[in-house]
């Protein structure tokens, strides 16, 4: 078994949608990104390839891609999981934690962990995505960002 880590971060700004998890979000703000800057979702594909010691989904999805403008996040990770299964790995669990000050979201937490699971093919049981604030501090707390951070556990396929 091997683990990883990731880390992702956006700003939030008018005239989009918010996605977190694969969730699309009540706001009146929404995550900039050159994708759908879902950052549970990055987060969490960072992690994967870490464990994989495959890099960063920079690697593979850069920024400067005109051809990945607007790719939906899930498409990124359903990409990274498959790229884990072609090196011999399988995802087997996800420990996740949004930081955001606005919106609450432990009401869209079952949803995010429902749709992480058919997207990894982890079981719901072994996926766990927590939300906290940072009590009003720095750029989250003065709700002009979301963050994620993200482990994940993989395994060798049998």
């Amino acid at each position: 078994m091997q683990t990883g880590i990731g880390f992702d971060a956006h700003k939030l700004v008018p005239g989009i949608d918010l996605m977190l998890g694969g969730v699309l979000i009540d706001h009146p703000f929404g995550l900039e990104g050159h994708s759908d800057g879902d950052v549970l979702l990055h987060a969490i594909s960072d992690a994967l390839l870490g464990a994989a010691s495959m890099g960063d989904i920079g690697r593979y999805f850069p920024s400067t891609s005109s051809r990945l403008k607007s790719i939906p996040s899930s498409d990124i990770l359903i990409q990274t999981v498959n790229m884990i299964k072609d090196s011999n790995y399988d995802p087997c669990f996800i420990d996740s934690t949004i930081i955001a000050q606005s919106p609450i979201l432990k009401d869209y937490i079952p949803k995010m962990e429902k749709i992480i699971s058919s997207l990894t093919y982890i079981s719901v049981g072994k996926i766990n995505i927590k939300a906290t604030t940072t009590d009003y501090l720095g750029y989250i707390g003065k709700e002009e960002g979301i963050a994620a951070m993200a482990i994940a556990t993989i395994k060798k396929s049998n």
